[in-house]
């Protein structure tokens, strides 16, 4: 089992750590939501839960519930920029089916 950063990734999640003066690394998890399913879910860990499993790559942690770890596991968090937009992508070996919005997915 693991969850793996890019490079462009990582270095946008310790920048994000450093500006907001605080915390351990990167909490992502799914949540139940939109017209596949299943959202990501992806916020500032500041502490690690009972229950949660803890991954490091390039740096930074990343920490997940058991429950999310099921639907993530092998997942790579990527972060680009296409024109105006930029954001974190998710390459999800995992995922069988994606919503045409690209919010949600199933597996």
């Amino acid at each position: 089992m693991a969850i793996t950063l890019t490079d462009a990734a990582a270095s946008h999640v310790r920048n994000f750590i450093d500006n907001r003066g605080k915390g351990i690394g990167l909490r992502l998890a799914v949540r139940t939501t939109g017209c596949s399913g299943m959202a990501y879910v992806l916020e500032f860990a500041d502490e690690v839960d009972d229950g949660d499993v803890v991954f490091e790559d390039n740096d930074v942690k990343v920490v997940i519930d058991r429950k999310s770890l099921v639907y993530l596991d092998g997942t790579e968090l990527d972060f680009g920029k296409e024109g105006l937009n930029e954001g974190f992508k998710f390459n999800n070996p995992n995922v069988k089916d994606e919503c045409g919005c690209g919010e949600s997915f199933n597996v």
